[in-house]
């Protein structure tokens, strides 16, 4: 019997579900991160590259490498093509952490995933946390992150969830404004989970 807990680890984006996952890294948690496995599975997984060129064609990889953009662009303002191309992946992604799971020896572990609750995926885990943060702080961080202006921002959070949707699924909260303190609340969220 698996008695390892799986704790999801969501938010929308410039939320901080990345600085949240390596707070619980560095207090020696195992964090699985489903966009980077998605990253390497897209490139690697020949099942999941063909699968692919079938769906969107040859001009899907540029010398070997998916060519994100161009799935980007495609993807984006076409719900039926994002839902192909997200049948493709998930479950590759989905496997990929099942095995990472069964060779952890920590009692609580957690994977770090965008759409966790888009996906109805929550329903899989023993409990969820989901990372909040004030939009305009989200668009900031974003800008800054990825040098882009806050129209585009603001363009990618209309293809997210609310918090308030995501907060009605969330086991737990933790908010990441820069100024209310992570630890604390990640501490308290712990004790939680370990019952």
């Amino acid at each position: 019997m698996d008695s390892t807990k799986l704790i999801g680890i969501t938010g929308g984006i410039g939320a901080g579900k990345s600085l949240v996952s390596r707070v619980l890294m560095a207090m020696g948690y195992p964090v699985f991160n489903s966009d980077d496995a998605s990253r390497l599975i897209v490139n690697s997984d020949p099942t999941v590259i063909l699968a692919i060129k079938r769906e969107f064609g040859e001009i899907a990889y540029n010398q070997g490498v998916l060519n994100r953009k161009l799935i980007g662009e495609l993807v984006f303002d076409n719900p039926t093509k994002l839902t192909q191309l997200n049948k493709i992946i998930h479950p590759a992604v989905g496997k990929a952490l099942a095995d990472w799971k069964d060779q952890q020896t920590q009692q609580i572990v957690f994977n770090e995933a965008a759409i966790i609750f888009e996906t109805g995926n929550y329903k899989k885990y023993d409990a969820t946390i989901l990372v909040t943060a004030p939009k305009q702080v989200r668009i900031t961080r974003v800008m800054k992150r990825d040098l882009v202006g806050a129209e585009a921002v603001e363009k990618r959070m209309e293809n997210q969830w609310t918090d308030e949707q995501k907060i009605a699924l969330a086991s737990y909260v933790v908010l990441n404004d820069d100024s209310t303190l992570l630890l604390p609340q990640l501490l308290e969220v712990l004790k939680l989970i370990k019952g």
